[in-house]
């Protein structure tokens, strides 16, 4: 019969769950803001791309806001990089740890609006059914939704016997 590792306490202090916690979040923050980085720089080309003064009215609206998105997903995924280094050694690792998990969701909050609009305006631009363009919106940001946030939250609601609080700083 084994034994399930979650049903095994950690045997380590404060601080050592305090430096553990930064690196998960911090490699995770590595991982998403790559990602928010090529789309972030693709954003910032299109506009001098041939066939883009073509997009006017909806269109661009999707651009500026797939643009933003994109610009404040890099901000949120970054800032929790440079908070550890300017709060360096100061004892504030745990309200490093709650910020970079604030900035990580508003993070993918703005990532899941700016792919939802980046994606809109392609399906936009390329179908003129607006059905499909509102579908394809639809699907795309009840996705991100479903898969960044509705489905951990019913899992942090339904979690049972929480006693060692891993995910909390």
């Amino acid at each position: 019969m084994s034994v399930d590792p979650s049903d095994k306490p950690r045997n380590e202090t404060r601080h050592e769950r305090l430096d553990r916690q930064l690196m998960e979040l911090l490699q995770g923050f590595r991982v998403a803001v790559t990602g928010v980085q090529v789309m972030f720089a693709f954003l910032l080309t299109v506009p001098f791309a041939a066939g883009f003064d073509k997009v006017d009215g909806h269109g661009l609206k999707l651009f500026y806001i797939s643009l933003f998105g994109a610009a404040l997903a890099s901000i949120c995924f970054i800032a929790p990089v440079f908070q550890h280094r300017i709060l360096f050694q100061l004892g504030q690792k745990a309200l490093l740890i709650k910020r970079a998990n604030r900035f990580g969701i508003l993070g993918a909050f703005a990532l899941g609006v700016s792919i939802t609009a980046a994606t809109t305006l392609i399906i936009e631009t390329l179908e003129e059914e607006a059905a499909l363009t509102v579908v394809t919106a639809v699907i795309v940001l009840a996705l991100c939704g479903w898969a960044w946030f509705v489905q951990p939250y019913m899992t942090r609601m339904t979690a049972k016997d929480r006693t060692d609080g891993d995910d909390d700083p």
